[in-house]
């Protein structure tokens, strides 16, 4: 499978102006790539192909004064321009196909877009160097802060800016079946929630780390300062990196605990359950902002890719499924239950069950896996005792007419009922 790594650049002041031109160059070609099929559209025509696009709004316009800096950065950036404009054409036809998720038209990029990027294959002669920094033409030698290295040789390499001013190189590189981990027994259903991140089945509970709930004030205070500038000048920019800065510690801090996570319980486990939650229904609710915080769908991605890239097994139950009302201990459904009820008891088996734990249990169970309530906070109720089993005797003795025979039976004691012939 590929495998996308992340590394952060630092350019130096004229590596930051060849990177900020291929990014306008890119942006530009773009833009006249889609008013050309915009154009085709309108009056009726078949859409021009890459080919055609390339020889008319590159190698051309390189001749022409108007668009003669397009010179001024790699050719392969301005085709990889080109090619990310018909991955998009495709998708937006294919959600119309019904074939992946419905996403809207290919829209014009705009010079004050937050986030820009650039793309260099192999023939682009890009390499890293022997002392460690990413060579790139026409931009120069980058310096990179390697945190890893890199499984295989990469095929491509992404710049990009984010909305907060860092600049980072993206590797693609391919990953083999080498990096398998060893089989263990260990399965595990996941419950995922808001008080708790995640309730596994085997009783662990995962508390929520809330970033943006912590970092609100902060956030606050920057967009409040964020809006008392003037539109346009230099004071709103500063501002405006400022607030993007703050909301991207947010973003690290939670990615980063999706990762620990997830590759703890993927080196733990054989075989992982989640439930398939409707995020985009919920994320309307009043409860918006805490599930938006949780991040679950990015949890349950990590999840996914990590499981097929380390031979793990990952499944999906259905949303409609009632974990929440079904007792996992005898089976049976309860009904559902306000969310204020936490803690509830088996109508039938008379079980105490804490609701994260027996919804996980439940996922589990409904996903074929071998797991259990051991573990689980689960206890049964107190139940009145039959009056056959009352009293303090060590050994048991019989009632009614047994008990009669057997007291007429003991020595030294006469027996007052007739003796049966």
């Amino acid at each position: 499978m590929q495998l996308r790594y992340n590394f952060r650049l630092y350019p130096g002041v004229g590596q930051r102006a060849a990177l900020a031109c291929a990014f306008g160059c890119a942006r530009v070609v773009y833009n006249d790539a889609l008013r050309a099929r915009e154009t085709a559209r309108e009056q009726g025509l078949p859409f021009p192909r890459i080919g055609d696009l390339s020889k008319q709004l590159i190698t051309g316009a390189k001749n022409t004064p108007e668009r003669a800096w397009l010179g001024d950065v790699s050719a392969v950036v301005l085709q990889q321009s080109l090619r990310d404009l018909d991955a998009a054409y495709r998708n937006f036809f294919a959600g119309l196909g019904g074939k992946r998720i419905r996403m809207g038209a290919p829209r014009y990029k705009s010079r004050k877009d937050t986030r820009q990027a650039v793309r260099f294959t192999a023939n682009a002669r890009w390499s890293i160097t022997p002392g460690g920094k990413l060579r790139l033409p026409k931009i120069g030698d980058l310096k990179v802060k390697w945190s890893r290295a890199l499984p295989s040789p990469p095929t491509t390499v992404t710049v990009v800016k984010d909305s907060a001013g860092r600049y980072y190189a993206s590797f693609v590189v391919e990953t083999g079946p080498k990096e398998i981990l060893p089989k263990v027994a260990p399965e595990v259903g996941i419950d995922l929630g808001l008080a708790h991140f995640a309730v596994l089945s085997d009783g662990r509970k995962i508390k929520s780390p809330r970033f943006l709930r912590r970092a609100e004030k902060r956030l606050k205070k920057a967009q409040r300062e964020l809006s008392r500038k003037q539109k346009g000048s230099c004071n709103r920019h500063k501002a405006r990196l400022k607030a993007a800065r703050a909301h991207a510690r947010v973003t690290d801090a939670r990615r980063e605990f999706h990762h620990q996570l997830s590759t703890q319980l993927i080196r733990e486990n054989q075989a992982i359950a989640v439930e398939d939650l409707a995020v985009k229904g919920l994320a309307r609710t009043r409860l918006a902002k805490a599930i938006h915080d949780a991040g679950w769908s990015a949890f349950v991605t990590m999840l996914k890719y990590k499981a097929a890239r380390y031979g793990r097994t990952l499944i999906k139950i259905g949303r409609f499924e009632p974990t929440s009302q079904v007792c996992s201990v005898c089976g049976v459904k309860d009904g559902p239950k306000p969310l204020n009820v936490r803690v509830w008891t088996c109508g039938a088996c008379g079980a105490v069950l804490d609701r994260d734990i027996n919804a996980a249990v439940n996922v589990a169970k409904a996903a074929g896996l071998a797991v259990t309530a051991c573990g689980a906070q689960v206890r049964r109720a107190p139940v009145p005792a039959p009056r056959s089993e009352t009293g303090t005797h060590p050994r048991p003795h019989p009632t009614g007419a047994g008990r009669r025979e057997s007291l007429a039976l003991r020595p030294g004691r006469k027996s007052t009922t007739p003796a049966r012939a």
